[in-house]
């Protein structure tokens, strides 16, 4: 079982920054990929990136590309993700995720745990 439980959300303009916290609890933190999600009100909830547990090697979403950045401190238990340039379009509930897939995952269904949300707002 692994806990995980997120931070760092708020109300931010657009062209500002947020630093998303996610830390987990439970079975050996460094095993599991991490990965971040968000729904927006009426949309299905998409993947926004990821970390492997081996090497970190990370993977984003396009439309979050060259702007969010997501990396992970094993001794802390923690993975960050890290939002620059946010836009009004980034407004939503992001929710961390651990999967223990390896590779290039990007579906929902694929991650065992969840987190409870951190909201993201973004104005104009």
């Amino acid at each position: 079982q692994v806990q995980l439980v997120e931070s760092g959300g708020g109300l931010v303009q657009a062209g500002g920054s947020l630093r998303l916290s996610c830390a987990a609890s439970g079975r050996t933190f460094s095993n599991y990929a991490m990965g971040w999600f968000r729904q927006a009100p009426g949309k299905e909830r998409e993947f926004v990136a990821r970390i492997s547990g081996s090497y970190g090697t990370t993977y984003y979403a396009n439309s979050v590309l060259g702007r969010f950045t997501i990396s992970r401190d094993t001794a802390k238990n923690t993975v960050i993700l890290q939002m620059d340039s946010l836009k009004p379009e980034d407004t939503a509930l992001y929710y961390c995720a651990a999967d223990y897939g390896s590779g290039d995952r990007r579906s929902r269904y694929q991650y065992k745990y969840w987190g409870q949300g951190t909201q993201v707002s973004v104005t104009s």
